[in-house]
């Protein structure tokens, strides 16, 4: 028994012949090429599904932040100057506006804070909106429904949306008609044009 291990063990030592080698390099090489175009793919919709969970949480902040501090909270884009801009795609801002100037002001305090975008991609609200302001009740103060719209760069057919409706309430798009495109709930495309 012990000899016929042996001649086992001996080509096992020996390694790959060149065919060997040759022919694990080419699948390797066409299982990579298959992988990297899904791998871009898949990191495009992991960062557009981690921006639109984050831009959710904080307006479901900011709304919470209204209820239970019994004054209206706004979140926004601030500039420099501490003022409301509708550059949706830099970093948002939650605040309690304490003296109901819709602003915020130095005497006011920052809840939160939402890192800008990738810089490439494009988040829209709305046509020069420059805030939200969400009412103690829960409610929007001043606005009708809309939708932020995430459009990733060069993978427009991956957009995705957060309806605000009037009500305060939140709803993420999907895609319902099954064409790999998210739609809002009237069954309209995301799109960024």
């Amino acid at each position: 028994m012990l000899k016929l291990i042996q001649p086992a063990i001996h080509v096992i030592i020996e390694g790959f012949t060149l065919i060997e080698l040759m022919v694990s390099v080419s699948i390797t090489s066409i299982l990579i090429a298959i992988a990297v175009p899904n791998f871009d793919t898949f990191l495009v919709q992991l960062r557009v599904d981690n921006e639109i969970s984050q831009l959710h949480r904080m307006l479901l902040i900011t709304r919470n932040a209204a209820i239970n501090s019994g004054q209206n909270a706004i979140v926004c884009p601030l500039n420099n100057q501490s003022e409301c801009t509708s550059q949706w795609n830099k970093s948002l801002s939650v605040f309690i506006d304490v003296n109901n100037n819709k602003e915020f002001d130095a005497n006011e305090k920052v809840i939160r804070i939402k890192a800008q975008i990738n810089t490439d991609d494009e988040l829209v609200y709305g046509k020069g909106r420059t805030k939200i302001t969400y009412q103690p009740t829960g409610q929007l103060s001043g606005l009708a429904n809309g939708t932020f719209r995430y459009c990733p760069n060069n993978h427009k057919e991956m957009s995705r949306g957060i309806i605000v409706a009037r009500s305060g309430r939140l709803y993420q798009s999907s895609d319902i008609d099954n064409d790999g495109r998210d739609e809002n709930r009237r069954g309209k495309e995301i799109s960024c044009d």
